[in-house]
């Protein structure tokens, strides 16, 4: 399937990046900005696709993830912690056995270091409540002990993942999120991604 470009854009002239030139970097660099505006939208609804999954649980894992966002909000969890904690599951859906890593690397760009790690270990972390229910060492997070994102990510998964699977919780729409998220979002990515 060949796409269809809209009339009126800029696009290059060379097939091969290897031919670029100094224009054709610069129409790229602004498609590449212009077609990327909306990221916070996608990631949203990225998101959504998670509903689908329960997992056996007693909710599904979109609820789950706007359960785990809400008690971290509501224990004072800066913003951007507050929306590590709604996306730490989004990679569910694509990704089930890698899905820390999947859910760090959409938000690699955006985040701090430590936030960054949380995420990318928190399986490890959590593992600590259900390992041992699959012959698998609960302590297997002791080996992080004494790394900066160590008890940040205790606290992420002890107070308010594990803790988020009651159909029965207050938990807040996504609409108390969304807001966080395009902030989070329209930032400028740092250079370390």
């Amino acid at each position: 399937m060949v796409a269809v470009l809209k009339p009126g854009v800029d696009v290059v002239r060379a097939t091969k990046m290897e031919d670029h030139d100094q224009n054709d970097w610069t129409i790229i660099s602004a498609a590449f900005k212009a077609q990327n505006a909306d990221l916070g939208e996608r990631v949203l609804r990225a998101l959504e696709k998670v509903e689908r999954y329960t997992f056996g649980y007693q909710v599904d894992r979109y609820t789950h993830c706007l359960q785990t966002a809400t008690r971290a909000l509501r224990a004072g969890a800066d913003e951007e912690t507050v929306v590590c904690a709604l996306l730490h599951d989004i990679g569910d859906d694509v990704a089930p056995y890698t899905h820390g890593d999947y859910a760090a690397a959409v938000l690699k760009p955006f985040v701090s270091d430590e936030n960054h790690w949380m995420i990318q270990n928190h399986r490890t972390f959590q593992g600590y409540h259900f390992f041992h229910l699959m012959d698998q060492d609960r302590h297997a997070r002791e080996i992080f002990r004494g790394h900066p994102g160590f008890e940040r990510t205790c606290r992420l998964c002890d107070e308010w993942d594990q803790t988020a699977f009651d159909p029965a919780y207050d938990t807040m729409p996504i609409e108390a999120f969304t807001p966080m998220v395009m902030r989070l979002f329209s930032r400028a990515p740092n250079r370390r991604s």
